[in-house]
C-alpha cells in the first residue's frame, strides 16, 4: 500500500512544472515562426533576384528622319492655321440697295476696282441740285457785280461835288449808302458761290459712294450681298440688311499662326528658321520664318501665340488651312565644322520631362541606368531627343517613381 503511493506522489505534476512546461512551449512557438518568417523572406528576396525585381517594358530609340542635318534639329512642333494679315469685309460708306454685284468666289480683283455698284438715284438728283444751286449762286454773283460797278462812278462823282460844296450831305449820304450795300451784297454773292461749290462736291462724294471698290488687290473669298438687298456700314438694321458686299484676301499676307506651350516657349526666336506642312499636304514641307512672338500669354491654353511667314508663295495654301510648324536649330557660323549630332526619335513615354531636358531609364542586362537628355520637338510620332542616348538604346517604360539609378529589373516580354 505504502509502494503503490508512492507511486502515485511520483506520478503526479506540481503546479509550478506545469507552468515551467507551458512557457516553454510558447517560446519554442515563437521561435520557430520567426524561422519561419526568416526563410519566407529569404526565398521571396531570391525570386525576386532571379526575376529581375521591378518589372518594365523596354522601347529602342529609332534615328530620327525630321530631316536634313543642314536644315538644323527641330527644337519643337507646334500646330496652328494659315492667316492673312491683309484681309477685309468690303462695304459701302452709305446705306442703300444694291443694284449690281460684280464679283464671284475666287475672282482676282486688282485695287480700286469696282465691285458693286448701288441705286444712285437720289445721289444723282442731290448731285443736280448741288449744281443747278452754284449756277444760281454765279448768277446772283453776277448782278451783285453788275450792281457795284453801276453804284461806284455814281458815289465817286457825288464825293467830289460834296468837296466842292455843289450837293447837300444828305444827297452824298445817299449815294454813298447806295455803294455800301451794292458792294456788301457782292461779297455776299462771293460767299454763296463758295458754299454752293462745297456742297456740289459733298453731292459727288454721295454719288461716289455709291459705288464700291476694292481698297487692296488680292482675292474674293466671300460674296456676301446680291442685287436687290440693302447694305449697311453701321449696323445689321434688320433681318435683311447686309453689312458688307464680299471679303478680299491679299494672298501675299499668308502666314501661320500657332500656339506654342509657354513651357517651351524659350526654344522660339525672332527670324528662326523653321519648316512648314500643310494638312493637306502631309508630304510637302515648306521652307518658314518666325515674323514675330505675340507678348502676351493665354492663361486658358497656357499658350503663347507665334507668327511664321512663308518664304515662297504657292497657290495650293489658302486661309484657315490647318499646318504644323517644326522651329528649327539654328546653326552657327562654325557647324559646318563640327559633325551633327543625330537626334533620336523615343516614346514620349519613356521620358520624364522638365523643361528642355528630361530622364530616361538605359537597359543594360538586368539594371537600369538613369541618363539626363536634352529635349526638342515632340510630335505625335514621339519625343525627339537631340543628345544623351544614341539610337538603338533600349529604354524602359517605367512606373511612375519605382525606378532609380543601377535598380534591377525584369523586363517583360512583349
Amino acid at each position: 500500500m505504502n509502494d503503490k503511493s508512492a507511486l502515485l506522489d511520483q506520478l503526479r505534476l506540481s503546479r509550478d512544472d506545469s507552468k515551467t512546461d507551458n512557457s516553454m512551449s510558447r517560446v519554442r512557438w515563437l521561435l520557430g515562426s520567426i524561422a519561419g518568417i526568416v526563410v519566407l523572406g529569404a526565398g521571396v528576396w531570391l525570386v525576386l533576384g532571379r526575376t529581375g525585381g521591378v518589372a518594365v517594358r523596354v522601347a529602342v530609340a529609332q534615328a530620327s528622319t525630321g530631316g536634313p542635318a543642314t536644315s538644323g534639329a527641330s527644337l519643337l512642333d507646334a500646330s496652328g492655321y494659315v492667316v492673312a494679315r491683309r484681309a477685309a469685309t468690303v462695304s459701302s460708306k452709305i446705306t442703300g440697295k444694291v443694284q449690281e454685284v460684280l464679283i464671284e468666289e475666287g475672282q482676282r480683283v486688282a485695287i480700286n476696282q469696282v465691285l458693286a455698284r448701288l441705286d444712285d438715284s437720289n445721289a444723282r438728283a442731290r448731285l443736280q441740285q448741288a449744281t443747278a444751286q452754284i449756277g444760281q449762286s454765279e448768277a446772283t454773283l453776277q448782278a451783285a457785280k453788275t450792281a457795284v460797278a453801276d453804284a461806284r462812278p455814281i458815289f465817286q462823282r457825288e464825293e467830289k461835288e460834296r468837296a466842292q460844296a455843289l450837293i447837300s450831305a444828305q444827297d452824298f449820304d445817299g449815294a454813298k449808302a447806295t455803294y455800301n450795300a451794292a458792294a456788301a451784297a457782292f461779297d455776299v454773292a462771293e460767299r454763296s458761290v463758295a458754299v454752293a461749290r462745297a456742297s456740289l462736291v459733298v453731292a459727288q462724294r454721295d454719288e461716289d459712294d455709291t459705288v464700291v471698290r476694292a481698297p487692296f488687290a488680292g482675292v474674293v473669298t466671300v460674296k456676301a450681298a446680291q442685287p436687290g438687298e440693302m447694305v449697311s456700314p453701321i449696323s445689321a438694321g434688320g433681318g435683311f440688311t447686309r453689312t458688307g458686299i464680299g471679303t478680299i484676301v491679299d494672298m501675299d499676307s499668308l502666314e501661320v499662326e500657332v500656339d506654342v506651350n509657354e513651357n517651351f516657349i524659350n526654344r522660339v526666336q525672332s527670324s528662326q528658321p523653321t519648316t512648314i506642312r500643310l494638312n493637306a499636304y502631309p508630304d510637302w514641307e515648306m521652307p518658314g520664318e518666325v515674323i514675330a512672338i505675340i507678348p502676351t500669354a493665354d492663361r486658358s491654353k497656357a499658350t503663347v501665340k507665334v507668327r511664321v511667314a512663308f518664304k515662297r508663295r504657292d497657290e495650293r495654301i489658302l486661309p484657315e488651312m490647318g499646318a504644323r510648324v517644326a522651329f528649327l536649330q539654328q546653326t552657327g557660323a562654325n557647324s559646318a565644322r563640327t559633325p551633327a549630332h543625330r537626334s533620336v526619335l523615343i516614346p514620349a513615354e519613356t521620358v520624364q520631362v522638365n523643361g528642355d531636358s528630361g530622364v530616361v531609364f538605359v537597359v543594360h542586362g538586368d539594371k537600369v541606368e538613369q541618363r539626363t537628355v536634352k529635349l526638342g520637338a515632340q510630335s505625335e510620332q514621339g519625343q525627339v531627343v537631340l543628345s544623351g542616348i544614341d539610337a538603338g538604346a533600349r529604354l524602359a517604360i517605367p512606373v511612375q517613381g519605382k525606378l532609380s539609378d543601377g535598380m534591377t529589373v525584369r523586363v517583360e516580354k512583349q
